[in-house]
C-alpha cells in the first residue's frame, strides 16, 4: 500500500485488515481463556502434582507476565519494522506453545508453555490496533475498535465453551491441542494484510519532529508527560485487575461456592459472554462515536459511567446465593464492563502521535497487566487458600469501582486540557 492509493482501495484494504485482525483477535482470546475451565481437572491431575489454587492462578499470571514484559520490545519494533510480519511470527509462536501445553508431563512444563504463549501474543496485541488506526480516521475509530474488540467476548466465551466441553468429553490435554491448531493458517492470513503508511489517516505531524518515529527514549518521556494517557492507563489497570480475576475464577466460583455442576460451570459463563460481550462492546463503541460529535471526552465519560454502574452488579454476582439472581446479574455486569472496551482503546489511539502508537499501546499493555491481571488471578488464589474462594473474589467489585472513578477523573482532566 502506498500513499497514492485511491480511497476505494484504502477502504477495501482496510476492511480486509479489520476482518483478518479481528479473526486473529478472536483466536487470541480463545487461547487465553480456555485455561480457567480446565482448573478443576488440572487440580485433580496426578502428573501435575495436584496443584493448589495459587499455582493454578499462576498459570494465568505466567502468561501475562511474559506478555507484559515483551510487549515494549514489540511496541518499539512495531513503530519501525514490518508490522504484518511481526504479527505473523507472534501468531505462529503462541499457537505452537499452546499445543505444547497438551504434552506437559509436569506442572513446570505446563507453566513454561503458558509463559511462552505470552511472547507470541505480545507481538500481536501491541501492533494490530495501530494498523487499524492507519486505515480509519479518528471519527470512526470507536466503531472500528468495537468490531475489533467484539472478538474479545466472543473469543473468551468460545475459550470457556471449547475448554469446558473438550475437557469434559476428551480431557484437558486435547483442549490445548484444539486451541493451538489454527495458528499457522492465521499466520499466513496475516501476510495478506497490507501494512499502511503510519499516520496516513491523521492530520497531525508524523512524529515529534514531523519527520518520523521518535527515539524510544523520547517516546517514553512523551508518554510519561501525557497526564491524560497516564490516567487512562491507571483506570485500565484497575479494570484489567477485575476482569482478569473474574475470567480466571468465575467457573471455579460457581462450581465450588454455588454448587453449579462442573460442565455447566465451565461453559455457561462463556455462553453468556457471547451475547452480552458482543452487545456491550458494539453498543459502547457505536454510542461513544455518536457522543464524540458533542463531547470530545465522550470516550472517557462513557467508559467511566458504564464501569461505575457495573461495580454494584459485580458485587451481586459474588454475594447472591440464588441462581435466579446471580445468572442475570452476571449478564448485566458483562454488558456494562464490555461497553468500555472499544472507547478506551480508541481514546488511547487518539491521544498519541501516529508514529508512537505501537509504543503507546505496548506501554499501556505493560502497565495494565503489571498492575492488573498479573497479580489478580494469583492473589485471588492465595486469599482462597488462606480463607475461601467466596471471600477472595470480593476484591473484584472494588477494582471495578476504582476503574470507573479513575476514568471519570481522566475525562475531567482531558476537558481542562482542551479548555486551557
Amino acid at each position: 500500500m502506498t500513499g497514492a492509493a485511491t480511497r476505494p482501495t484504502v477502504v477495501r484494504l482496510g476492511t480486509r485488515a479489520l476482518v483478518v485482525l479481528t479473526l486473529i483477535n478472536m483466536f487470541n482470546y480463545i487461547d487465553r481463556w480456555m485455561v480457567p475451565p480446565l482448573f478443576e481437572s488440572l487440580r485433580r491431575e496426578p502428573a501435575l502434582g495436584h496443584p493448589s489454587d495459587a499455582r493454578l492462578g499462576s498459570l494465568m499470571t505466567a502468561f501475562v507476565v511474559v506478555y507484559t514484559l515483551t510487549s515494549p520490545v514489540f511496541g518499539a519494533l512495531g513503530d519501525r519494522l514490518s508490522r504484518t510480519r511481526l504479527i505473523a511470527f507472534g501468531v505462529a509462536l503462541w499457537s505452537l506453545a499452546t499445543a505444547t501445553a497438551g504434552l506437559a508431563g509436569s506442572f513446570a512444563m505446563l507453566f513454561l508453555a503458558r509463559a511462552t504463549v505470552g511472547v507470541g501474543e505480545a507481538a500481536y496485541g501491541t501492533i494490530a490496533p495501530a494498523i487499524l488506526a492507519d486505515y480509519f480516521p479518528p471519527t470512526r475509530r470507536g466503531r472500528v475498535m468495537a468490531v475489533f474488540a467484539c472478538a474479545i467476548p466472543i473469543g473468551s466465551a468460545l475459550g470457556y465453551v471449547i475448554g469446558g466441553l473438550v475437557d469434559t468429553h476428551y480431557g484437558w490435554r486435547t483442549a490445548f491441542f484444539v486451541a493451538g491448531g489454527p495458528g499457522l493458517l492465521l499466520a499466513l492470513l496475516t501476510l495478506a494484510v497490507a501494512d499502511p503508511p503510519r499516520g496516513s489517516q491523521d492530520t497531525a505531524p508524523a512524529g515529534p519532529d514531523g519527520q518520523g518515529p521518535a527515539s524510544v527514549r523520547r517516546a517514553y518521556e512523551a508518554l510519561a508527560r501525557n497526564a491524560t494517557y497516564v490516567l487512562t492507563c491507571a483506570g485500565y489497570a484497575a479494570y484489567t485487575f477485575a476482569l482478569g480475576g473474574i475470567a480466571a475464577w468465575l467457573p471455579s466460583f460457581f462450581e465450588r461456592v454455588r454448587g453449579v455442576p462442573h460442565d455447566q460451570a465451565a461453559w455457561l459463563p462463556g455462553a453468556i459472554v457471547v451475547v452480552t460481550g458482543f452487545v456491550g462492546t458494539f453498543a459502547g463503541g457505536w454510542l461513544a462515536d455518536r457522543l464524540l460529535a458533542r463531547n470530545r471526552q465522550a470516550y472517557w465519560w462513557l467508559s467511566g459511567l458504564a464501569t461505575l454502574a457495573a461495580a454494584p452488579v459485580v458485587l451481586i454476582v459474588f454475594t447472591a446465593a440464588s441462581p435466579a439472581i446471580f445468572w442475570p446479574a452476571t449478564a448485566v455486569a458483562e454488558v456494562l464492563l464490555f461497553a468500555s472496551t472499544a472507547p478506551i482503546n480508541a481514546a488511547t489511539l487518539n491521544i498519541v502521535p501516529p508514529t508512537m502508537r505501537a509504543t503507546a499501546l505496548a506501554t499501556q499493555i505493560l502497565i495494565i497487566h503489571l498492575f492488573g491481571d498479573v497479580p489478580s488471578p494469583w492473589l485471588i488464589g492465595v486469599i482462597s487458600d488462606a480463607s475461601s474462594l467466596a471471600t477472595a473474589v470480593l476484591i473484584m467489585p472494588v477494582a471495578v469501582l476504582a476503574s470507573g472513578l479513575l476514568w471519570m477523573q481522566t475525562a475531567r482532566r482531558a476537558r481542562r486540557d482542551a479548555a486551557g
